[in-house]
């Protein structure tokens, strides 16, 4: 092909000084199909493969900058390079903007393994935790968007570049807060998007700015958890109800855009009155109940009923259940009211005295039985306790089990009623004549008797006679010869006869001989007066004290000294 001689006195002015690895312009002196011949103004030309051109609309002459990588090489050819020139010239560019804290635009190119590859006239690393201000989850998203980056990192050496969208996000909203901050004011109406929700509240993007709505400003209503009426994108109008320009803090509501429910309360449900609703929310100690939008009481487990015994209101109420109530307190300024169910009945303990007069006798079932006593059933949810010291006249009863199980039928006295607290005392004892009281009639001085050894004691040993009066027998009344041991000598469950040799209707005791079945009446008196002789203040302590003694079968030796009155 032929060169015009105006093409030729260009070539021969521009020929210089050539250096490899600088950039040097050079012309287009022909097009092939698979390069591109161009010429440096040095003795041979540099060959370039066509795909360096792609895209582009070239001619011959048209003047491009190259890359000088070799001015020869094996083959005695220039070796020059179109990208190369444009990738020294980029990095160049990217390396100043770095040094002086500018921004670059690049278009993402492709996923890769921790991260973005974008080019930015030179390729560069974009981690992911550097793509948004919230790393994503998704990368793929970003492929083929063009953004602006910060450059955070150049290696020159290895000619590595790592990239950040995350801080041109943040000096945006930095500056985006600002402005806000200087314009905005408690009591202003703004919108934004529900950026994160957490259990206390939801953080709200004011364009740059963050808000935080906590949970007690969403609603005038019960919310458990602010996802149960906001979404992480939505849109909401909120008001401006707190600005801390130092902390860069804004604090938003949304139920003060609507009117408070709480005003005027006491005229909308007056107390007394019969209000309904539905059950929102059910805990140990009561259930929630909705009034109206915005409004609940508490309907507390004691109001439930006036005689069930309701443990839990889940029991008897269901969540979501339409009920009725009595309005019995209304706080305002905590903004609680408090309901009764039981309040829609008569109170039962209100006119208990006149359905169980005190001194009447009823009949009911053993419900429960404690250590202090059983309760028996009146009615339903109508209790009456019979402490364990009223079960019987004779009998010293530790626990009421002694002589009651659940389910037995009793009858028993009304002693006592206390409508306030809901409380009937009863006695069993009471519903009986004391036999104590006609003892005399039953047991004197010389009778010989018949009973059953109850408990043994080391001082004694207790038989349990007729109408359930015990009698004790001193160990020295158990054998004319002497006794170290009463279990040597009888056992619980026997059978045996003794003669009476002492009744104290005072002190509710007899004593009993079993030596004595044969003495004349002069022997008799001597052991009576024995007996007798006992101190009243410590060895004839009381036919019940005597069973504390015997409870566990065992006494102390003082305490068994103390019953010895032959052996003083």
């Amino acid at each position: 092909m032929a060169i015009s001689a105006e093409l030729q006195a260009l070539m021969a002015s521009s020929f210089k000084d050539l250096r490899e690895n600088s950039i040097v312009k050079g012309h287009i002196i022909d097009i092939k199909p698979q390069v591109v011949l161009v010429d440096i103004g040095y003795k041979s030309e540099g060959v370039i493969p066509s795909s360096e051109f792609e895209d582009e609309d070239i001619q011959i002459g048209d003047e491009v900058e190259v890359l000088l990588e070799k001015l020869e090489n094996d083959e005695g050819m220039v070796v020059v390079s179109k990208e190369k020139a444009a990738h020294k010239q980029n990095w160049d560019k990217i390396v100043k903007v770095f040094n002086e804290g500018g921004l670059v635009k690049g278009k993402v190119k492709a996923v890769v393994k921790g991260g973005l590859t974008v080019n930015v006239g030179v390729e560069a690393f974009l981690p992911g935790s550097q793509v948004d201000i919230i790393p994503p989850k998704e990368l793929d998203g970003y492929v083929g968007n063009v953004y602006e980056f910060k450059i955070v990192k150049i290696n020159d050496d290895r000619k590595n570049i790592v990239l950040s969208r995350r801080e041109v996000i943040e000096a945006e909203r930095a500056e985006q807060r600002q402005r806000f901050l200087e314009t905005v004011k408690t009591g202003d109406k703004v919108t934004g998007a529900v950026k994160n929700i957490t259990d206390f509240g939801a953080f709200v993007d004011l364009g740059g700015m963050d808000g935080l709505l906590h949970i007690t400003d969403m609603s005038w209503g019960r919310l458990n958890h602010p996802s149960e009426m906001l979404v992480i994108g939505q849109m909401l109008n909120v008001i401006i109800l707190d600005v801390n320009k130092e902390k860069e803090r804004v604090s938003l509501g949304l139920k003060q855009l609507q009117s408070n429910p709480w005003e005027n309360i006491e005229s909308k449900f007056p107390i007394g009155h019969h209000v309904k609703g539905k059950i929102t929310k059910l805990v140990p100690y009561g259930a929630f109940v909705e009034l109206s939008e915005g409004v609940e009481g508490l309907v507390h487990v004691s109001e439930l009923s006036w005689t069930k015994r309701i443990t839990r209101p889940s029991d008897v109420l269901t969540l979501g259940q339409e009920i009725e109530a009595v309005v019995l307190q209304i706080n305002k300024d905590e903004q609680k009211i408090s309901l009764g169910v039981r309040q829609l009945e008569s109170n039962p303990w209100d006119d208990i005295d006149s359905r169980f007069p005190i001194g009447s006798h009823i009949k009911g079932k053993v419900r429960n039985l404690t250590a202090y006593g059983a309760f028996v059933e009146l009615e339903e949810g109508i209790d009456g306790m019979v402490h364990v010291s009223d079960l019987s006249w004779t009998r010293k009863v530790n626990h009421p089990s002694e002589m009651l199980k659940k389910g037995d039928e009793v009858e028993a006295q009304v002693l006592e009623i206390d409508k306030a607290n809901q409380r009937i005392s009863l006695g069993i004892k009471q519903a009986e004549t004391d036999p104590w009281s006609v003892i005399e009639s039953k047991f004197s001085v010389g009778d010989i008797v018949k009973g059953t050894v109850t408990k043994i004691a080391s001082f004694g040993a207790f038989v349990q006679l007729q109408d359930d009066i015990d009698g004790l027998v001193h160990i020295s009344q158990l054998a004319d010869e002497h006794v170290a041991r009463v279990k040597d000598v009888i056992k619980v469950g026997q059978e045996v006869e003794a003669r009476v040799i002492k009744v104290d209707k005072g002190e509710r005791r007899i004593g009993l001989s079993i030596k004595a079945m044969a003495y004349d009446e002069t022997q008799l008196k001597r052991e009576a007066a024995a007996f007798d002789a006992l101190r009243p203040s410590t060895d004839l302590v009381g036919l019940e004290e005597a069973f504390r003694f015997a409870t566990g079968g065992t006494t102390t030796p003082a305490q068994a000294e103390e019953w010895r009155p032959g052996e003083k």
